[in-house]
C-alpha cells in the first residue's frame, strides 16, 4: 500500500518512503491500539491479584505508549501524514478487539498476552520489510519497540501457570 507524501528532501526514494509510511502507519495503529487494550486491561481487572495486575498491566501501557509518538514522527519525518488518532487507529488496527466483559485477572492475563504476541510477530515483519526497503532508522526504532514488547510479553506470560 503506497501513500501520498509531502513533498521534502529525502535520500529514500519517494517509493519507497511511501511504503515505508504505509508500514509505519500499520505500526502506529495497532500501537495505539494495543495502548488502550492494555489499559482496558488495567482498569477492569478484578479479583485476588487485582493489585499485581493493575500495576503490571500499567507497567505494560507506558512501556508502549511513547512509541505512538515516535512511529508518528517518524511517517511525519518521511514526509506522510501520521494517522493516529483513535478513530483511525481502530479502523486500521490488526490486533482483535477487546471484550468489554472480562473482568477476572487470568483472563486479562491471557488477553493481554495474545495481543502482546500479535502485535509482536507484526512487529517483527514490519522490521524485515523495513530492512527490505533501506531504511536503517524505523528497522532501528522497530527493533527497539521488539526489545520492549517482547519483555512485557515475558512479565506478563510469567504471570500465567505453566
Amino acid at each position: 500500500m503506497s501513500e501520498t507524501l509531502h513533498p521534502i528532501v529525502h535520500d529514500i526514494p519517494e517509493a519507497e518512503r511511501a511504503d515505508l509510511v504505509a508500514l509505519l502507519n500499520a505500526r502506529l495503529a495497532d500501537t495505539a491500539d494495543l495502548y488502550s487494550q492494555v489499559k482496558m486491561a488495567h482498569w477492569n481487572v478484578k479479583g485476588i491479584h487485582f493489585q499485581t495486575l493493575h500495576e503490571l498491566f500499567d507497567k505494560v501501557a507506558e512501556a508502549v505508549e511513547p512509541y505512538v509518538d515516535e512511529l508518528a514522527e517518524r511517517v511525519t519525518g518521511l514526509g506522510g501524514t501520521a494517522r493516529g488518532s483513535v478513530r483511525m487507529a481502530a479502523a486500521a488496527s490488526s490486533l482483535d478487539e477487546y471484550p468489554a466483559d472480562v473482568v477476572e485477572g487470568d483472563a486479562h492475563l491471557e488477553l493481554v498476552r495474545d495481543r502482546l504476541a500479535t502485535y509482536a510477530a507484526d512487529n517483527r515483519r514490519a522490521i524485515d520489510t523495513a530492512g527490505d526497503l533501506g531504511d536503517a532508522a524505523t528497522e532501528d526504532l522497530l527493533t527497539e519497540i521488539q526489545r520492549v514488547v517482547d519483555l512485557h510479553l515475558y512479565f506478563v506470560q510469567s504471570h500465567l501457570p505453566g
